[in-house]
């Protein structure tokens, strides 16, 4: 029996004009408090004085800020956007002895107390999900691609599907909830997967179909608009992209670049495959649904399926491949260096690994796991275990 589809109430999703392959980053960054090291809900004081930056944005909780770059060629200047947005928040963030930085969860931080942004779409969502939208304190990084016609959106979305777990594994830094350690890796894409819109895409076959989604969407009311879908990797229409939005914030500049610079060859090695007429593979909605549990259960230690054959590997191992037959794309793309940002991940660990060996160290005290990550921002690098070990054990 197929599905039917009634694109009764189609939707219009023109699709901007993008140059093809440019990028554009997103970081969603904590407010700490210097001295409690909980989380301050100051955003609205610092966006006071901050706003007239482009490059820095407000965000659903009170107690992040975002800072975006612009669409770029390369990930390097994106990357020097976003170092000007951090240089541009210091003056404003020092005097309230608050620092910045971030993971897809605060290590300790109470989900319940902290307040959401004055905006009239933030209210609805919380007004509608209730318990769940009150738990939202979670933090992503967010990676735009330029598409250069709209006929390759979809297939590509399909394809990057068989590689969005092993983007979420990279960058899985949400080992705690509320002060627990939850077993998972990535616990920032279960609670976000909660929303009635977040989770994996649907895989749709033509542009009509979904603008028939996102029309019998708004027409029963889930939605007003298509940005409320929050989907791991969707379209971005106004855009002009497609937005990989599966990862957990990263600690520091050299995993966000490799995240960018990954997910910005990815796109374009696809995009080259169509234009030699190849059939991208895709996988069934069951595969991606167990690649996404995988990834925030066990993290780099998964066994993620590879294709719609259900072909399995370790996680490490297809990284490792990826990174080798990617190298010529990244080095037409200019980011060969930013890349090699997921090999310093691959070498120190991800993250959630080096976040549970503080807090073990420190005897099981979480705010060592701040400290590591405010260390770690700082130093613009994630932090060899070792590293991590020797900050944790002064941090006693």
């Amino acid at each position: 029996m197929t599905r039917p589809r009634t694109g009764t109430h189609r939707q219009p999703l023109p699709f901007a004009l993008s140059a093809r392959s440019t990028l554009g980053v997103e970081w969603e960054l904590m407010l700490i408090d210097r001295d409690s090291l909980d989380l301050r809900q100051c955003a609205a004081e610092i966006l006071r004085v901050a706003s007239q930056s482009p490059f820095v944005h407000g965000e659903m909780m009170l107690n992040t800020v975002e800072v975006v770059s612009g669409a770029r060629e390369r990930v390097a200047q994106c990357m020097e956007d976003l170092t000007a947005a951090l240089d541009h928040l210091l003056p404003v963030t020092d005097p309230l002895r608050v620092d910045l930085t971030s993971a897809g969860t605060h290590p300790f931080a109470d989900p319940l107390v902290q307040k959401v942004t004055d905006a009239e779409r933030y209210a609805r969502l919380v007004d509608r999900t209730r318990l769940w939208g009150h738990q939202m304190l979670i933090f992503g990084t967010h990676v735009h691609v330029g598409v250069e016609r709209r006929a390759k959106v979809l297939p590509i979305l399909r394809a990057l599907l068989t590689r969005t777990a092993h983007l979420q594994c990279l960058s899985a830094s949400s080992p705690f909830w509320s002060g627990q350690d939850t077993g998972y890796a990535d616990n920032r894409a279960m609670m976000f997967q909660q929303l009635p819109t977040a989770g994996a895409p649907e895989q749709l076959d033509t542009w009509e179909e979904l603008e028939a989604y996102a029309g019998d969407m708004v027409h029963t009311g889930v939605i007003r608009d298509f940005t409320e879908v929050r989907w791991d990797v969707r379209p971005s229409p106004r855009l002009g992209t497609i937005e990989v939005r599966a990862c957990d914030a990263a600690t520091n500049l050299t995993e966000l670049a490799g995240v960018a610079a990954l997910t910005q060859c990815l796109v374009e090695s696809f995009s080259r495959a169509l234009d030699r007429g190849e059939e991208l593979d895709a996988m069934p909605d069951w595969y991606v649904a167990e690649n996404k549990w995988r990834s925030a259960r066990y993290g780099m230690e998964a066994i993620l399926i590879t294709n719609s054959a259900g072909d399995e590997e370790l996680v490490t191992d297809t990284v490792a491949r990826m990174l080798t037959e990617l190298e010529p794309v990244a080095s037409d793309l200019g980011c060969l260096t930013e890349l090699e940002g997921v090999r310093a991940t691959l070498d120190a660990g991800a993250s959630y690994q080096r976040q549970l060996a503080a807090v073990g160290a420190a005897g099981g005290c979480k705010e060592a796991a701040v400290r590591l990550l405010l260390a770690e921002t700082r130093a613009g690098r994630p932090l060899h275990p070792t590293q991590v070990l020797a900050l944790a054990s002064s941090s006693t």
